[in-house]
Order: C-alpha cells, then structure tokens, then sequence
C-alpha cells in the first residue's frame, strides 16, 4: 500500500495518501474536493536518475510541487 503525494486542484493544499487499491477515490481533506493530482514524490525526482537536467540538478524549479500541478507554489 503506497503512500502518494497530492495537490488540491481546488484549495491549493498539499496532501499524503495511504493508496489501498488503485480504484480508491481520494478526496482533499481540507476542502473535500475530488479534483486533485498525484504528485512525485522527492524521493521519485531525486531518485529517477543522477544526470543533471535543463532545470537543473534537483529537476525541481516552479515551486513546491514543480510547477506540474499549476497551484502557483
């Protein structure tokens, strides 16, 4: 059971979720919105591959999240 990172599409919150089966639905738990977004998690970003990037060395740059849920963070 894999605990994914989430954005709310909605509030903008940030969110971890214990994943039971992959037709579990999940829901903000700020707002109660259904409208969120898997995340990588750093562990996957810094994890996928040691070659620096046009973003750079951490892939990361837009923020929190990337920039890839478009929250603005």
């Amino acid at each position: 059971m894999p605990i994914y990172e989430y954005a709310c599409m909605e509030c903008e919150s940030h969110f971890d979720e214990l994943v039971r089966s992959t037709d579990q639905a999940v829901t903000c738990p700020e707002c109660g919105a259904a409208k969120v977004l898997k995340q990588l998690s750093t562990f996957a970003v810094h994890g996928v591959s040691k070659k620096p990037t046009l973003a750079g060395p951490s892939g990361g740059g837009g923020g929190c999240c990337g920039g890839s849920c478009g929250c603005g963070h």
